[in-house]
C-alpha cells in the first residue's frame, strides 16, 4: 500500500459574517501588529476595509502593503520582504484571490527562511526548514483555493515564466472563508475564478496522483461548481456561498494530488501574455479533457452527472463528451472566450516547451509531448 500525505489548514472558519472572527484569532494568540497584504483594487474597493476596519475598531495595528500584481512577481515578493522587516508586524493578513495570497506566501515563507531571498530557489519542491510567519488568509474570489493550499506560483518577468513553489510550511494557519468578502467581485471576475476552481476540480479528480480522500472532495467540488457558478456570476448570494465552499473543498484535495497540463498551459500563456490565471485554465480545461478522456477510467461519467447529465445506457464515448460538452456549455454561459488574439505562431515553441517544464505537467493522466502541446495551442488560435 502508497502512502498518501494529506496537508491542511489548522482552523478554518466558513460563512456569513466569518470575518468576524479575527480580531479575536490575532489577540488571543498575542501578536501585536498585523502584515495586510492585498491587492490595489480591493483597497480601492473598499474590500480590504471590511477587514482593517474590523483591526481598527479593536485596537489591533497593522500595515498594509498592496503591491501585489495579477501574476505575482520575484520583485513583488523582494518588495514585500522588505516592507514586512521594516513594519515591526508579527503575524500576516492576506486578503485578495491567488495574487495576494500567493504574493503573502511568498513573504512568509523568506521572512522565516531568509536564505531562500532570491526567490528563485523556492520553486519545486522547496527545501525550506521553517514554518511562514503566522498567516490568516481572507479569500475574496470564488475560485483560486489558495487559502488551503501547500503551493503558490510566482512569475519570473525576465525569464517570461511561471514557476511553481510546493511547501507544506506555507500553507497559512487559518482560513477565514466568508462570502461577503466576495460579493463585489464583477462577472469577469467571478467566471474566471470560478472556472479556475473547476480546473483544479477536474485536474485533481483525474490527475496520475489522484486517489480515494481526494476524489471525494474533488467530485463534491464539481458539483458544487456546476450548480452554483452560473447564480454566482448573476451575484446571488447562495451561488456565492456555494462557490466560496467549492474553491475550498478542491483546493484541500489538489493541493495534495497535484494538478496537470490544463494548469502548465495555463501558467505559461499567464507568463507571456498576463492572461488572467483563471481565464487561461478555463480556455484550456475541455481541450485537455479531450486530450486527457481515454486515459481517466470511468472518472467522466461521475463527472457528467456531477453536471445533473443523466449517463443512463451512455457508452464511455457519449458519458466522456457529456463530461466535455457540459464543462464547455458552462463556460460558454458565463462568458469566458474560446480563442487568445495575443497568441503568436513565433511564440509556440516556447510556449511548448515552457508547459512541458512546469511542476504541473508530470501530473497529468496522459502524457503530452511538445508535439501535442502545440496542437493543443493552436486550438486557441
Amino acid at each position: 500500500m502508497s502512502v498518501n500525505r494529506f496537508v491542511l489548514n489548522g482552523i478554518s472558519y466558513h460563512g456569513h459574517g466569518a470575518i468576524q472572527e479575527i480580531s479575536e484569532l490575532i489577540r488571543s494568540r498575542g501578536f501585536k501588529k498585523a502584515f495586510v497584504v492585498s491587492d490595489p483594487d480591493l483597497v480601492k474597493f473598499g474590500v480590504t476595509a471590511k477587514v482593517t476596519d474590523l483591526l481598527k475598531e479593536n485596537g489591533i495595528e497593522y500595515e498594509l502593503y498592496s503591491d501585489v500584481k495579477p501574476n505575482p512577481t520575484i520583485e513583488n515578493v523582494q518588495h514585500g520582504v522588505e516592507a514586512f522587516k521594516n513594519s515591526g508586524a508579527d503575524c500576516m493578513i492576506t486578503i485578495g484571490g491567488g495574487s495576494s495570497m500567493d504574493t503573502g506566501k511568498a513573504i512568509g515563507i523568506i521572512i522565516n527562511n531568509p536564505e531562500f531571498a532570491d526567490v528563485r530557489s523556492l520553486e519545486g519542491v522547496a527545501p525550506t526548514k521553517k514554518r511562514t510567519v503566522f498567516t490568516i488568509a481572507v479569500p475574496t474570489t470564488g475560485g483560486t483555493g489558495a487559502e488551503s493550499t501547500i503551493n503558490y506560483v510566482i512569475t519570473d518577468v525576465q525569464k517570461k515564466r511561471k514557476f511553481v513553489c510546493v511547501d507544506p510550511n506555507d500553507i497559512p494557519d487559518i482560513a477565514v472563508v466568508d462570502p461577503d468578502m466576495m460579493a463585489s467581485m464583477p462577472k469577469g471576475l467571478t467566471a474566471s475564478t470560478g472556472m479556475d476552481a473547476l480546473t483544479h476540480a477536474i485536474e485533481g479528480y483525474t490527475t496520475a496522483g489522484a486517489w480515494e480522500l481526494a476524489d471525494c472532495l474533488n467530485l463534491e467540488a464539481i458539483r458544487l461548481i456546476a450548480k452554483n457558478l452560473r447564480k454566482a456570476y448573476e451575484n446571488d448570494p447562495d451561488g456565492r456561498e456555494g462557490m466560496a465552499l467549492a474553491q475550498y473543498v478542491t483546493a484541500m484535495a489538489y493541493s495534495n494530488v497535484g494538478l496537470g497540463i490544463a494548469h502548465s498551459m495555463a501558467h505559461t500563456l499567464g507568463a507571456v501574455y498576463d492572461t488572467p490565471h483563471g481565464v487561461a485554465c478555463a480556455m484550456m480545461l475541455p481541450i485537455v479533457m479531450e486530450f486527457n478522456q481515454n486515459y481517466t477510467g470511468d472518472k467522466f461519467k461521475y463527472i457528467a452527472e456531477a453536471f445533473d447529465v443523466d449517463t443512463t445506457g451512455m457508452d464511455e464515448a457519449a458519458y466522456r463528451k457529456a463530461a466535455i460538452d457540459a464543462v464547455k456549455q458552462l463556460s460558454e454561459d458565463v462568458g469566458i472566450p474560446k480563442k487568445l488574439e495575443k497568441l503568436s505562431e513565433e511564440d509556440l515553441p516556447f510556449l511548448c516547451e515552457s508547459a512541458a517544464a512546469d511542476a504541473c505537467a508530470p501530473g497529468n493522466p496522459r502524457p503530452a509531448s511538445l508535439e501535442d502541446l502545440e496542437a493543443m495551442f493552436r486550438q486557441l488560435m
